[in-house]
């Protein structure tokens, strides 16, 4: 079975003193420099393997001993991770690498991936009975994304271009359209979507319940060799605290082994987690599928970077190519 980088920064400015460079700023959270907290963003869902891991075993506490706080806090949504780490209010975190990647252009270089965490484990999903069996059959439909400008999307986009489709807005006949995952089920059923690009758990999920897989994870682009999930950090972060973030990474690739090593165990840990968090487990032949589905690993595809980053400019998600954007921390 496949398991599959100064942050915001303040200026001194005329006579009010000090104060944040407006929309960017992370001047805002107050923390001090010599802060012993680490606060870490993540997702409850697979894709973050390590970071339910690590949060379910306290593994982050025993690492840093009883001098350092580390605070978890869950999002639902990239950007409000990518707000939370303006804000300074995370530290390090676990996010797509789309969010990634505009959130180190709008802080002009002030957010960096230091890791991967996660590959492919995403589909191409039909409703029952849809007359898809190819990216080009796309043409006249409609398909659902997670949300617009994330990692799915310009998965979409891109296998839409190299088939010669376009969306509606851009003068093609493809509609695209952004619906929560736990609700693509329910629209697919109504007939209101005919296919949609879904991460796992919810691929396997749909299929569970009647709806038939287009392009499977290795199909859907890269042949499976592109991240979904990345871990990133603050620069201001990661200059004041360097030893904070070489302990998280040690204990993230660590976490990345014992997955790998022990699937079924860790994935037990990880759907307990993500009960406690939720209030709801996966089934069990969900969990083993969506695993099935994902490569659990700690390093980062700088190809798939720079192609996630140039359809991001070319789609107008941001409005130059990121710097630095990939961090080896030292």
């Amino acid at each position: 079975m496949r398991l599959r980088n100064r942050f915001m920064k303040c200026f001194a400015a005329g006579l009010l003193g000090i104060v944040c460079l407006a929309g960017l700023s992370g001047c805002g959270s107050g923390k001090a420099s010599d802060s012993k907290e680490v606060h870490i963003g993540y997702f409850n869902n697979v894709t973050h393997a390590q970071a339910l891991l690590m949060k379910a075993e306290g593994v982050l506490d025993n690492a840093y001993g009883d001098d350092v706080t580390v605070t978890w806090t869950g999002f639902n949504a990239g950007p409000a991770e990518v707000e939370a780490l303006f804000a300074g209010d995370i530290d390090i975190g676990y996010i797509g690498p789309v969010p990634a990647i505009s959130a180190n252009v709008k802080s002009d270089g002030d957010v960096s991936i230091i890791s991967g965490a996660s590959m492919a484990g995403a589909e191409l999903i039909r409703a029952k009975g849809a007359k898809i069996t190819s990216i080009k059959d796309l043409a006249g439909k409609t398909v659902a994304i997670p949300q617009i400008g994330n990692t799915q999307h310009l998965c979409l986009l891109q296998l839409m271009k190299e088939n010669g489709l376009d969306t509606v807005e851009n003068g093609g006949d493809v509609t695209v359209t952004a619906v929560e995952n736990a609700d693509v089920l329910n629209m697919m059923e109504n007939g209101n979507i005919d296919a949609a690009v879904v991460p796992e758990p919810w691929g396997s999920t749909l299929v569970k319940a009647g709806a038939e897989i287009v392009l499977d994870y290795d199909k859907l682009y890269l042949e499976g060799n592109y991240p979904v999930a990345v871990v990133v950090v603050r620069n201001e972060f990661l200059e004041e605290h360097p030893d904070y973030v070489k302990v998280f990474l040690e204990a993230h690739q660590n976490a990345t082994t014992q997955i790998n090593e022990d699937i079924e165990g860790a994935a037990g840990v990880i759907n307990a987690e993500i009960n406690a968090a939720t209030g709801k487990s996966l089934e069990p032949d969900i969990l083993t599928s969506a695993f099935s589905k994902l490569t659990i690993t700690d390093e980062v595809n700088p190809d798939a970077i720079d192609d996630f980053a140039q359809i991001s400019l070319d789609q107008k998600f941001i409005d130059k190519l990121p710097e630095n954007i990939i961090t080896e921390v030292k």
